[in-house]
């Protein structure tokens, strides 16, 4: 069975980044009939936060990507200690010393003679009474002994990929604090919970090569990789800049509709057009690893906004029957309010506009300098209740009385009931207005 995860750290808010992740990895799963994970890679003391862990939840829980079972790898500290304990019976995970700065003049005078800054495995040669020393005197981390060979695979994204493990350095798994490290504590992870297929960010593709060995001398087999290109700004400018207004959190306090974000992230960068959608099923349906490039993908926000619009407008009444019963539209009117009015709002918050328009009347003065006019078509206005024939039987009146035509007859009358100059069909707004203002201001 296909079981994936989405692996956040909760030491921070989701963004869009973040999220690109977490769908491919719901949706991959959604199509396969398998089990979505949500995974909390919480070793980090110092910066994870229950207050972000829990904001992951509510975002995730936003956007409709439920998960199957919530995991945290705090609370698995003692199977990354029985791992680690067979790495180093079978003599891959070594203890070292060196400091960051001892690090930083191995790596200097290696780029100076021509070499690759990779470390030189000098801790592999220490003497029993030499690391005992060291031990003492600073504390040690332990290292992966990589197998110097290449490490390849058939990547979901990015085709055929072979890394050459002898040109980068033997990873650190566990910090001298013994704080267990992503590239460790996800390896045992992935092994233990049965994780069949990663999807991720392209920056984890040395990463791979790494846990591919990893998960291989603890004696289990790699899950398929893919690796997603990184999104970008609409000018191609690192995303990273922009994230204080893409946060899921901000988004979603903008009025973002959860489904427009589902299903722009679903297709951007890949073959398909990007098309609103009306359920996390049907953007599963037409999801397809192997659609996507290599690419930087750019996002743009303001393609976001224009396809939040189309989204909420082709949303059935049932999806924003909770919005109108919280705005206090009366469930009789709130099938016809809503067909009125859902062709001019972008987000749900437009929605009580149109609703106090309604109920109170326009927040505007009509325009003085049309006080004759609008008086003379108020003595035409029919009496209540007005119907879906109301506004054509009485602008065909106030035609005939007055001469005028065109938009110098409509604008008047529309921005008299409404204080706007544009919206919603007449026909259908004035059945739901309650107010009939004055005609002079």
């Amino acid at each position: 069975m296909t079981v994936t995860r989405f692996a956040p750290s909760p030491t921070g808010y989701l963004h869009v980044g973040n999220l690109r992740t977490a769908l491919f990895n719901a949706l991959i799963a959604a199509r396969a009939g398998g089990t979505f994970l949500l995974r909390l890679d919480d070793t980090d003391r110092e910066r994870s936060r229950p207050e972000y862990a829990a904001a992951i939840e509510e975002d995730l829980r936003w956007l409709g990507l439920d998960w199957a079972r919530i995991e945290r790898q705090s609370d698995r500290l003692d199977r990354y200690a029985v791992a680690a304990e067979r790495l180093r019976a079978s003599g891959r995970l070594y203890e070292a010393f060196e400091t960051p700065e001892e690090l930083e003049v191995k790596r200097r005078i290696a780029r100076a003679a021509g070499r690759p800054p990779v470390y030189d495995r000098a801790a592999l040669a220490l003497a029993p009474a030499e690391k005992d020393r060291l031990r003492a005197e600073r504390g040690g981390h332990w290292r992966f002994r990589l197998d110097r060979e290449r490490v390849e695979w058939a990547d979901g994204i990015l085709g055929p990929v072979s890394i050459d493990a002898g040109s980068v350095s033997d990873p650190v798994l566990i910090r001298g604090d013994g704080q267990v490290l992503y590239t460790f504590a996800s390896a045992v992870d992935d092994l233990e919970m049965g994780i069949t297929d990663v999807t991720r960010g392209a920056d984890h593709v040395t990463n791979t090569a790494a846990q591919i060995q990893i998960i291989a001398a603890l004696g289990g087999t790699p899950p398929c990789f893919a690796h997603h290109s990184l999104l970008t700004g609409p000018e191609g400018e690192a995303l990273s800049k922009r994230l204080g207004s893409l946060a899921l959190r901000d988004l979603r306090a903008a009025g973002t509709e959860p489904l427009a974000l589902l299903s722009l992230l679903a297709r951007l960068g890949s073959s398909d057009p990007v098309e609103p959608r009306a359920s996390l099923a049907e953007i599963a349906a037409g999801f397809d690893l192997a659609r996507f490039g290599a690419a930087p993908t750019k996002f743009d926000p303001a393609e976001l906004v224009a396809l939040g619009a189309r989204t909420l407008r082709s949303l059935d009444l049932a999806a924003v029957s909770g919005d109108l019963a919280a705005l206090g539209v009366p469930e009789a009117e709130r099938g016809a309010f809503w067909e009125a009015v859902r062709g001019n709002v972008a987000t749900r918050a437009e929605l009580s506009g149109w609703w106090r328009i309604c109920r109170e009347g326009p927040a505007a003065p009509p325009p003085a300098e049309e006080a004759a006019f609008l008086a003379e078509a108020r003595a035409l206005l029919p009496e209540r209740p007005w119907d879906g024939g109301t506004w054509a039987a009485w602008t065909g009146a106030v035609k005939a009385a007055t001469g005028r035509g065109g938009r110098a007859l409509f604008q008047p009358l529309r921005r008299w009931l409404t204080g706007l100059d544009h919206g919603p069909e007449m026909a259908r707004l004035m059945p739901l207005l309650r107010v009939t203002p004055p005609a002079d201001g």
